[in-house]
């Protein structure tokens, strides 16, 4: 069974301890063992340390044999290995996956102990350095006290195993001081041990063991230097003769060579690739004779991960830390760019028989932060002309997964992701669940045998998942089981409490919580039933074991480990159908606590308890013998061994000295027969290599009168998966060597189906009676939705096969789904949404519609869609329009999209309302520099472009700064009650867009005001910019209150944008002088402002801008306005006013008209004609006229100072661009 495993939270694991990895890579695609150092300990100290096993191998067959790597830990956590088709199924944390992600390899850092390991597609060329895992400390009251292993007692007592040891405990045991001087007497191994001389200060280790009837074996010991996270020392040694001795081959790599990985060809064991360390060299040492000879080749990118080919040995993937993949067809002799911007661990090789061409790759490609893209392309050639794009539309980061015949994707939408799969790389569908399923999380966990199973979360759950099977479409998703216990793994992956049992098609282990306590179910027919297992009737003692279902059973931990590639406690063999060897306990529910080691040898009917502690448990000889490894952080010198199924252990010797244990790597494959142990005699001792060699305690092969035949049943039930299996098993009386020849045989009859080879299908649910019933949610005709009149279609009876089962006859007629002609009906469910789910779309882009019918004939049912643009197209069938029906809309606005499905019997409409929008690119904020109190003032926020779609505006006005104004009106007029300066924001917000600008206004109840202008060689040296215009007004300031005397506080000066160069002075009351009274304040500002204007018509205002450029201050001869009185009686100012801004208005067209040079009104007019262009900016943006970001400021600045720098009392938001004009002459 294949896993999935998704991306995310990455692990730290803080601390000192020596971390030492070993790392088997063997024909079993990617299998890898970690080892923690027992031994290692800095100073003098010792301190036991739990010992992680890292083991993972996801493909088996006869021509490669798997390694295997067993070991001990400080809370003697069983570890025994798990098989190919016998792992606890993983699926990630997280997003989006339905999909699923395999584990990315992360490089340490200094806090963490080591890395992560990369398996892309289960090759064997991945690395493998993991972190260590974290286990619950286990006590045990007494020492096994089975008769037939009273021995064990010898190699440290139970509670020591669950506690560390001082070091005034690390002396041997009575016993073992007992048997120092019996030794000759007791059974012993055939072993040699080979010490890593040089190498005690390397921390880290990957290892190679062919296998293939070789006897070659590869080990890579590195120094890893946690603080500067990189490699400072490595060796790499070779044996050939199964591990008794080893040679040092730095001389062959160079002598200042530092290797960092060890990579082997899935396909060719003899092909070997070493990668050196990218902090010193990148390059690549490669080897085609098992490692005897080595060429180098450099590299111009850094590798995190590889990626073989299933069957072409030389072809492989290597993702870069650029998110580059680069492809060789050559054995990384040569490479090549296949596409950038690649997602991690997102690529995959073709299929055969699925895919076009074997040379085809899937990859997921980045867009942007939250958009992604599905494409293949060709190995060699992955151009845009090349590339193909199955899936329409964007898809969410991080969620494309290839597996098997089926692929996944996902696309959020409103933030709700929608699941799609492709079975046998047809178009995309979304899976079904039952209606009202709404999951939180979603992982498939398998593929296998043409169907997916899926673990959700649903929105009532927290740590428990539900299974859900499909069809072999992966489509149609039916209940298989509820809250299944998870747990985190050291990745943060999702690790489901689900175990494939090896050697036994449909059958599954899985921890379900009840009522609070967590139960063991097993089940024979792949999740359609399940039931409790029943506890041994013995004890280890062979007293009465008093547990009744269902109040008391049997529950067994069901962890492969808290790492992903760890070896857990459990543990079963394709070579060896039936046996399982597992820890856990009998009770109510499953505890962390008082676990034992169980085995079963017919399937799980029936259970012996084996230790009352937990042991590693490695097969030998494809089954036929089984090893013992207690956990316990004391040295030992004894294994234990069985050879008839668990019932009787022996204890053997396999060291004369005792050893810290490390670990266990047991020779490729599963008929094991040669096993090292790797430790330490004491911490600052070598490695020491305990070679052990299990043939000579066997004295012949064995023969057929050896096997008997074994009924696989269900209490009782020898139907299982419609077929009566019977397998050929060695006899437990008999110790023989079945050796590599031997191959499990199984003979199999068909059973009549019953109801019981019948799962729910979608949209029924079992009752209590045992029927299913259709949901209350779901309607049986709409399975026909997909029908065309005059075709026939499968109507369900509520029931499906389940899937692989191979029953006949029977009730198969009467639970088969029956062949009907399709239904005539009037269209029905008609949906219409965009590609990409999004109700809104850029101008000018393509918007692709698509419009689906759940029921009705689609072939003879029509589709006009009416984009609500004045275009609207009509489809004969739906049928047409699979692929999506695109459009482009040539203007902003809210759009009215409708669909209509209409046939003979009948129609129906849907609309969806479609917001295109353009970008907006800056926001200006017109108002006054100046404000009368208690006087209204327009404020707008002019955008450009102008249209841009819906627009919020968001106005924080004056002191009132914690309840903004939202308005969809870009103009707002407010009053100021309050004398000082105020501060008016303004944010627009437009699609995903948010702009902002700011003005500062100074507001006081009397005013005076009067246009400027300047010597034309300031022209010369205006940039145009904001800045220069502050600083320019600042001097202005400075010179006048220089040549006039006026005092600072009543003075405001600003230049206006654009050229020729103007500017403003604003002349403020002083409340000291003029003790608050309108009429001195009146008074005082008409002297203030005679002197200033007396100073500027006899150029006594002057400033040097830079050396050699001295500009003269005019006062502009048409000034804003005669002085305006601002109190209530007003009537005879204002006719003044009036006919004195119409007389001005007059003489402004004339002389404009004639293009007189006088130097004021070319100024206003210059300002005229800029307001012009600004004001008939075309409303469609595509068709305005070029200009620049200065030009558009220039007009903006321009128009405030027009229109919002007097106290006009104007109730409409924008006047008209007449009274604009004239009212810029008025002097407040």
């Amino acid at each position: 069974m294949e896993t999935g495993v998704r991306f995310r939270p990455k692990w730290t694991n803080g601390g000192s301890r020596l971390l030492f990895l070993l790392v088997l890579l063997c024909y079993s695609p990617a299998a890898e063992a970690e080892i923690t150092c027992r031994s290692c300990q800095p100073g003098n100290k010792w301190r036991a340390q739990e010992m992680i096993l890292k083991f993972d191998a996801s493909e088996s067959s006869a021509a490669g044999l798997k390694g295997e790597l067993y070991g001990h830990g400080d809370a003697a956590a069983a570890a025994a290995t798990t098989s190919a088709g016998s792992r606890r199924l993983r699926c990630p944390q997280g997003s989006a996956q339905c999909a699923l992600e395999r584990p990315r390899l992360k490089r340490n850092t200094a806090s963490e102990l080591a890395e992560n390991a990369k398996l892309s597609g289960g090759q064997s060329g991945d690395r493998a350095r993991l972190p260590p895992g974290k286990r619950t400390r286990r006590d045990s009251s007494s020492s096994s006290s089975d008769p037939a292993r009273s021995q064990q007692t010898g190699e440290g007592t139970g509670s020591a195993a669950g506690r560390r040891a001082p070091r005034s405990e690390l002396r041997w045991s009575g016993e073992e001081r007992r048997a120092a001087a019996s030794r000759q007497e007791e059974l012993k191994l055939n072993s040699s041990t080979f010490a890593l001389t040089g190498d005690s200060s390397h921390n880290q280790a990957m290892v190679h063991w062919s296998g293939q009837n070789s006897s070659v074996i590869l080990m890579l010991t590195k120094l890893f230097d946690f603080n500067l996270n990189s490699v400072t020392e490595s060796s790499l040694w070779r044996s050939t003769d199964y591990g008794a001795t080893y040679q040092k081959l730095n001389d062959k790599v160079g002598a200042k060579t530092i290797l960092s990985y060890l990579y082997v060809s899935p396909n060719n064991k003899r092909k070997i690739m070493l990668l050196t360390d990218p902090e010193v060299e990148s390059s690549l040492l490669i080897s085609s004779d098992e490692g005897a000879t080595y060429q180098k080749y450099r590299l111009n990118f850094y590798i995190l991960s590889l990626l073989f080919h299933p069957e072409q040995e030389d072809w492989i993937l290597a993702y870069s830390h650029e998110q580059k993949l680069y492809s060789s067809i050559e054995f990384g002799r040569r490479w090549q760019l296949v596409h950038e911007r690649v997602a991690p661990n997102r690529f995959y090789w073709s299929k055969m028989g699925l895919d076009k061409e074997p040379g085809l790759i899937h990859l997921e490609t980045s867009i942007s932060e939250g958009q992604a893209l599905y494409v293949t392309c060709k190995l060699q050639n992955c151009s845009d002309a090349n590339k193909g794009k199955p899936f329409p539309g964007y898809i969410d980061p991080n969620s494309l997964v290839v597996q098997d015949e089926y692929v996944f994707v996902q696309v959020s939408t409103a933030g709700k992701p929608i699941y799609y799969v492709s079975a046998k790389r047809d178009v995309f569908t979304p899976m079904k669940l039952p209606k009202y399923t709404l999951p939180k999380e979603l992982h498939v966990i398998s593929t296998d045998e043409n169907r997916v199973v899926a673990a959700v979360q649903e929105w009532n759950q927290n740590e428990t998942y539900n299974l859900y099977v499909s069809d072999t479409s992966g489509v149609y998703y039916s209940l298989a089981l509820e809250n299944v216990v998870s747990s985190m793994g050291l990745e943060g992956n999702v690790m489901v409490d689900l175990y494939e049992v090896a050697g036994i098609k449909g059958m599954f282990l899985a921890n379900k919580r009840t009522d609070n306590q967590v139960k063991t179910h097993i089940t024979y027919n792949r999740g359609r039933d399940w039931r409790l297992l029943q506890a041994p009737s013995k004890d280890l003692r062979a007293n009465s074991v008093h547990c009744v279902l269902p109040y008391c059973s049997l529950h067994l931990h069901l962890h492969v480990s808290a790492n992903p590639y760890t070896s857990g406690n459990i543990a079963s063999r394709e070579s060896a159908p039936g046996i399982i060897v597992a820890s856990g306990c009998i009770g109510s529910e499953l505890t962390t606590s008082n676990n034992s080691a169980y085995i079963t040898s017919d399937a799980g009917n029936t259970w012996r308890q084996i230790f009352d502690e937990e042991y590693a448990v490695l097969y030998l000889d494809q089954g036929g013998a089984l090893v013992a490894i207690r956990h316990t952080p004391l040295p030992i010198r004894h294994l234990w061994l069985s050879f008839d199924e668990g019932r009787q252990w022996s204890k053997y010797a396999f060291t004369s000295t005792p050893l810290f244990v490390d670990g266990v790597l047991g020779e490729p494959g599963e008929e094991t027969l040669i096993m090292t142990i790797f430790g330490h005699v004491s911490h600052r001792s070598e490695w020491q290599l305990v070679k052990i060699d299990f043939r000579s305690i066997f004295n012949r092969r064995c023969t057929e009168a050896d096997y008997q035949t074994w009924h696989l049943h269900n209490q009782g039930e020898p139907c299982l998966m419609g077929v009566k299996r019977i397998y050929r098993k060695l006899k437990p009386t008999s110790r023989c060597v079945m050796g590599k020849t031997y191959s499990v045989s199984m003979t199999s009859g068909p059973c009549d189906c019953t109801e019981a080879d019948f799962e729910c299908d979608y949209g029924f649910e079992r009752r209590t009676s045992g029927r299913c019933t259709p949901a209350f949610w779901f309607h049986p005709s709409s399975m026909s939705r997909s029908c065309t009149t005059g075709m026939t279609f499968l109507n369900s009876t509520g029931y499906r096969k389940v899937v692989s089962n191979n029953c006949t006859a029977g009730v198969s007629m009467q639970y088969t789904a029956r062949r009907q002609q399709c239904p005539i009906q009037a269209p029905k469910g008609l949906h219409l949404v965009t590609s990409e789910g999004a109700l809104t779309a850029t101008l000018g882009s393509n918007v692709t519609f698509l419009v689906f019918l759940e029921e009705g004939d689609g072939a003879r049912t029509s589709i006009t869609l009416d984009f609500g643009d004045g275009h609207a197209l009509t489809y004969s069938n739906v049928s047409s329009i699979e692929d999506g029906i695109k459009h482009v809309y040539k203007a902003v606005g809210i759009y009215r999209v409708t669909a209509t499905g209409e046939n003979s019997l009948g129609s129906e409409t849907t609309t969806l309302f479609l917001h295109v929008t353009c970008q907006l690119d800056y926001i200006h904020l017109s108002a006054p520099f100046v404000a009368v109190k208690n006087k209204e003032v327009n404020l707008t926020a002019v955008l450009w472009p102008s249209q841009v779609g819906t627009v919020t505006y968001i106005w924080w006005i004056g002191n009132n700064t914690e309840q903004p104004v939202i308005t969809l009106d870009g103009s707002v007029a407010c009053t100021f009650s309050r004398e000082g300066v105020s501060t008016v924001t303004v944010q627009v917000s437009a699609g995903n867009v948010i702009l902002q600008d700011r003005k500062t206004i100074a507001v006081h109840e009397y005013f005076r005001s009067h246009l400027l202008a300047f010597s034309s060689n300031l022209d010369d040296h205006n940039p145009d910019v904001a800045e220069w215009r502050l600083d320019v007004s600042r001097v202005i300031k400075n010179a006048l209150i220089q040549s006039t005397g006026v005092r600072e506080e009543q003075l405001l000066v600003t230049v206006l944008p654009g050229l020729p160069t103007t500017a403003e002075f604003f002349l403020l009351p002083d409340k000291r002088l003029t003790e608050g009274k309108p009429e001195k304040s009146a008074a005082h500002l008409d002297q203030l402002s005679e002197v200033l204007l007396g100073a500027l018509n006899q150029n006594m205002v002057q400033f040097t801008l830079r050396p050699g450029v001295q500009v003269t201050v005019y006062a502009a001869h048409l000034s804003a306005a005669p002085l305006v009185d601002t109190s209530e009686n007003h009537s005879g100012s204002a006719m003044l006013m009036l006919l004195s801004v119409v007389v001005a208005g007059l003489a402004v067209f004339v002389i404009y008209k004639f293009k007189r040079k006088i130097p004021g009104l070319n100024v206003y007019a210059q300002m005229q004609n800029e307001k012009e262009q600004e004001m008939k900016s075309p409303a469609n943006p595509t068709e305005a006229s070029a200009g620049s970001q200065r030009d558009l400021v220039h007009s903006l600045e321009i128009l405030d100072t027009e229109f919002n720098s007097r106290p006009i009392e104007v109730k409409r938001p924008w006047p008209r661009r007449d009274e604009r004009e004239l009212e810029k002459s008025s002097d407040v």
